[in-house]
């Protein structure tokens, strides 16, 4: 299944509705029947969705569901497409109660739709990784000069602060800032404990520029007198090298060998081979990566059931890991988009 070209639809996903018409807000019913597009929202939206939202009617209601309940009786529609992941359950009740009309249910139609980047969007996210790349490097200056007996908690904040460039930009997510044990789990809280020498950090975070959104995981040792977030990465510890080593080296192959033309499934299968065949398969606990957009987590997903064709224009992440429960973990993550039937890194 790829674009889904849908007639009439109804939404109420911010970042869906922005790729319709160019804005959102977080209390807004978009329909689009036919060639009309309406923006249904309350007044304290009104003026900006006036002047920013492109090639749709702005309505002001107090009562969204009820509005585009009038607008679809008004225009006779027979049928439209929704995404139930948008919807509460008593909203879509109120929604279709007294309409003869059919909902007909297309989960996650607006990704779908979004798969295959415009060169545009190529260009915004590549902005946008560039933008977080400078936010690790002010992360890792501040790690060198500051961040020793610093808490995860501590470190936490200073990430927030120089990925966003202290406010100027939105992060993608909260970052993750983990070390030794807590690097462990893949989505680990930040906690109390304190950065030592020689320590393993995992930080995983990113920033968003026009909405779109970057990321990108690095794995350092804590070494003071030049601490970095490259790929090269020296560690005193001979388990962390060791682990280190494989997951680049699985990253490296799977960027390398990933091709348009080939299933997301085998995509995946790259980097888990080569980690399986290390003898660490069982610690490798997700999927290889995710589709990156507007939301941070989009299609294509690059997972082991996923029979999806990669093609130009795609744009996923590569972020092979491995967690040793209780010791540590290694993830090594970048944004990459399809290129000429290749993987090119943002």
């Amino acid at each position: 299944k790829k674009a889904i070209l849908v007639d009439n639809f109804i939404l109420k996903n911010e970042n869906a509705i922005y790729y319709e018409c160019n804005f959102s807000c977080d209390n807004v019913i978009f329909l689009s029947l036919g060639s009309e597009k309406f923006f249904i929202t309350d007044a304290r939206y009104t003026i900006e969705a006036k002047e920013y939202a492109k090639n749709c009617e702005v309505i002001e209601s107090a009562n969204l569901i009820d509005s585009a309940k009038e607008i679809l009786k008004k225009n006779f529609i027979k049928s439209i497409t929704f995404d139930p992941n948008d919807f509460t359950f008593f909203e879509y009740k109120n929604m279709v109660k007294d309409l003869d009309i059919e909902f007909v249910e297309e989960i996650n139609f607006s990704k779908t739709k979004r798969l295959i980047k415009s060169d545009y969007e190529i260009k915004l996210l590549k902005k946008a990784s560039s933008l977080g790349k400078d936010g690790f490097k002010e992360f890792a200056k501040y790690i060198k000069n500051s961040g020793f007996k610093k808490s995860e908690k501590e470190l936490y904040f200073n990430a927030y602060k120089f990925m966003s460039q202290k406010g100027e930009l939105e992060t993608s997510f909260n970052p993750i800032v983990a070390i030794n044990e807590n690097a462990a789990k893949p989505h680990a809280l930040p906690t109390n404990k304190r950065l030592k020498k020689d320590d393993l950090i995992l930080v995983d975070a990113g920033v968003k520029y026009k909405r779109y959104c970057s990321d990108r995981t690095c794995t350092s040792v804590a070494d003071f007198d030049n601490f970095n977030f490259e790929r090269k990465q020296t560690f005193k510890n001979k388990k962390h090298q060791k682990i280190y080593d494989i997951v680049l080296k699985a990253q490296e192959k799977c960027i390398k060998e990933a091709r348009a033309g080939m299933k997301a499934c085998d995509v995946d299968k790259i980097a888990r081979d080569f980690i399986s065949q290390a003898g660490y398969g069982k610690y490798f606990v997700h999927s290889t990566g995710h589709g990156v957009g507007l939301d941070i987590h989009e299609f294509p997903n690059i997972n082991s059931k996923n029979e999806l064709i990669i093609e130009d224009n795609m744009v996923f992440t590569v972020e092979p890991g491995i967690y040793i429960p209780n010791e540590f973990g290694v993830r090594i993550e970048d944004t990459v988009y399809i290129k000429n039937g290749k993987a090119e890194i943002l």
